[in-house]
């Protein structure tokens, strides 16, 4: 699973190795990554993947030899500034989705059960244009490019659960959203401003939002129970912020199978990677 060093990919981790699963920890940070693994006990492995580089997403595939039971998408990246990955992407949609997108065409021939991918209800403020994916022409925010990210996550899961059924895969996709959590994702600069806003988000979320173990419940509640695929499941809170998991409904957009597609194709164009379905 990826992003699993902190917040709500840390807690999933740990709830699996738990269960008696082994837990590949796909991390950039690979020293904490193994004290991640340390911590944790259980079997694990440590293996360095850098979603904002496709070389690196494809070095880790091919480094995976055996069979994968689960693949979680977990990526959940925010950046100060606009920025662009090595690849010529605006920085938090290269990470947050281009990068699972080829990840998950990658390993799909070995995946055997579920991919997990992990939107977010910040998808509901957002716009796509599918012909300034990378905010070349449109203007830039931080938050606004989050939940952009999110919403491409929410299209792409859609169009990849029709393909699959189209084809009529085994292999079963479901998207979650882990709720408000507790967890470093607010934290994209050591500048002053940057800090003391993360000191307040931290502090309001240590009230408000769900721990990281609450947050990985919604992604639990998918390999545990018998949902219909292509569901979304959150949490039962008001206004999404915390609870226990349960199906909940996703905005008319991220609904719009046409759009999905565009999407997807796009994404394929511009990663050289397809679903081999």
């Amino acid at each position: 699973m990826t992003g699993a060093t902190n917040g709500v990919g840390l807690g999933t981790a740990r709830a699996l190795t738990q269960a008696g699963a082994h837990v590949i920890l796909a991390v950039r940070n690979t020293a904490l990554g193994e004290q991640r693994a340390a911590e944790m006990g259980g079997s694990t492995s440590v293996v360095e993947l850098d979603l904002a580089n496709l070389a690196s997403v494809r070095s880790f595939a091919e480094k995976i030899d055996d069979d994968v039971d689960v693949l979680i998408n977990n990526a959940g990246a925010l950046s100060q500034y606009r920025t662009e990955t090595v690849d010529g992407f605006e920085t938090t949609i290269g990470t947050n989705l281009l990068g699972p997108f080829v990840l998950t065409n990658l390993l799909f021939g070995r995946i055997r059960s579920t991919i997990v991918n992990v939107g977010s209800d910040a998808h509901r403020s957002a716009t796509l244009r599918i012909d300034d994916l990378h905010l070349r022409n449109t203007s830039w925010n931080v938050m606004g490019a989050y939940a952009r990210s999110k919403l491409a996550v929410m299209l792409w899961g859609l169009e990849l659960d029709r393909r699959l059924r189209a084809a009529g895969s085994p292999v079963v996709a479901q998207l979650v959203h882990p709720g408000w959590v507790a967890s470093n994702l607010s934290h994209v600069s050591d500048k002053p401003l940057m800090s003391l806003v993360h000191r307040g988000v931290q502090a309001v979320g240590g009230v408000l939002a769900n721990d990281i173990d609450q947050g990985a419940a919604p992604t639990l509640y998918c390999l545990s129970e018998p949902i219909p695929p292509g569901s979304y499941v959150g949490v039962d809170g008001r206004f999404g912020l915390r609870g226990g998991p349960v199906l909940i409904g996703r905005s008319a957009v991220a609904c719009d199978y046409e759009l999905a597609a565009r999407l997807v194709d796009v994404a394929e164009k511009e990663t050289g990677s397809t679903l081999p379905v």
